[in-house]
């Protein structure tokens, strides 16, 4: 492959990765009850959220709590967990999918919120839900390059607005079983914020250290997946079938640089379990190393990845090889290795 497709990188590493969890719990069974009568009426069972996604439950955050609010608690957390001085954030890069208006920018509130510094380069970046592994992609470049010491990549997603518009939409009369289908995935969405704090590994021993990726396009995908604030149109199984295909295809390019048959632990975006397993065998990995956190919080956007690795660093020992591996709606796909 040419162009960008793999990576390297020199002197970056992770020092933290937060996330803050959205406070009110909403179980799938909560969901059937309300959509119950159009589910009989369209010839539908209840159930398919948990039997056919593995979600039970997912997060929502209280009416007062915006997507940069969300992003911004994520972000303190990371800096404090990382020891570093918000005035030494070179970089923020907010990736969330979800935002309350085209202009300015989430990142200046996010900014603002955490008190960074003038001279902090500050920007949103969106590429659906592989933004933060872009984020991170991008402020590596960065450090690598000498331009920045320190990087902060924030992410706050909310779900409440999209699916509470949905449940209502369905339960009008003249809804179908193409109309509940076509939503099925607007159900797994999730609520929560993820943040990471990125550093020249060389002044950061104790980090963890990027090692290089590999990205790849799959663009001709891109009508499968198509949502606002509102609602989110997409094709389940379409998606599905692309998706696997497309991460097969970037994990073969990257086998010529990497050697990632046998990592300690596989990251991959949480979208639900029937994903989950096809992943696992189309790249024929250890489902034992892969955590999952869709079956309690949904599928964040692309906090879903921070946020995954997040609780699996718990786990996690020095010298361990880790993949964050990224999928978006459109199609794009990427994968990082960390040396833990």
């Amino acid at each position: 492959m040419s162009g960008n497709a793999t990576y390297r990188y020199s002197d970056t590493a992770v020092l933290s990765v937060s996330v803050a969890d959205a406070p009110i719990v909403v179980t799938s069974d909560e969901f059937d009850a309300q959509l119950a009568e159009t589910y009989e009426r369209v010839g539908l069972l209840p159930g398919m959220l948990e039997g056919l996604a593995g979600i039970s439950e997912r997060r929502w955050w209280g009416p007062d709590v915006s997507f940069a609010d969300a992003a911004s608690m994520a972000g303190a957390k990371a800096l404090a967990d990382a020891g570093i001085d918000p005035a030494a954030i070179g970089l923020l890069i907010d990736t969330s999918v979800c935002r309350d208006h085209l202009e300015p920018s989430a990142a200046v509130d996010v900014h603002q919120q955490l008190g960074l510094g003038t001279a902090c380069l500050n920007f949103d970046l969106g590429n659906a839900c592989l933004g933060f592994v872009n984020g991170m992609q991008l402020a590596a470049t960065l450090i690598d390059a000498g331009q920045i010491e320190y990087a902060l990549v924030v992410d706050g997603e909310g779900s409440r607005r999209p699916q509470e518009s949905t449940i209502a939409r369905l339960q009008r009369a003249d809804s179908t079983k193409a109309d509940v289908l076509s939503s099925f995935a607007t159900m797994t969405l999730g609520s929560g914020g993820a943040a990471m704090v990125l550093g020249r590994a060389s002044n950061h021993p104790e980090g963890h250290r990027f090692i290089g990726g590999v990205a790849r396009a799959a663009t001709q995908h891109n009508k499968l997946c198509i949502g606002d604030l509102d609602s989110m149109v997409t094709d389940s199984r379409g998606l599905l079938e692309a998706g696997v295909e497309l991460s097969r295809d970037t994990w073969a390019d990257a086998q010529g640089d990497f050697d990632w048959t046998d990592l300690d632990c596989y990251v991959i975006h949480q979208v639900s379990k029937v994903h989950t397993a096809a992943i696992v065998e189309v790249l024929g990995i250890d489902m034992a190393r892969v955590p999952v956190t869709f079956p309690t919080r949904g599928n964040v956007g692309p906090a879903s990845v921070p946020f995954t690795l997040a609780h699996a660093a718990q786990e996690l020992v020095a010298g361990q090889r880790v993949a964050c591996m990224g999928i978006g709606s459109g199609l794009n796909a990427a994968v990082i290795e960390i040396a833990w």
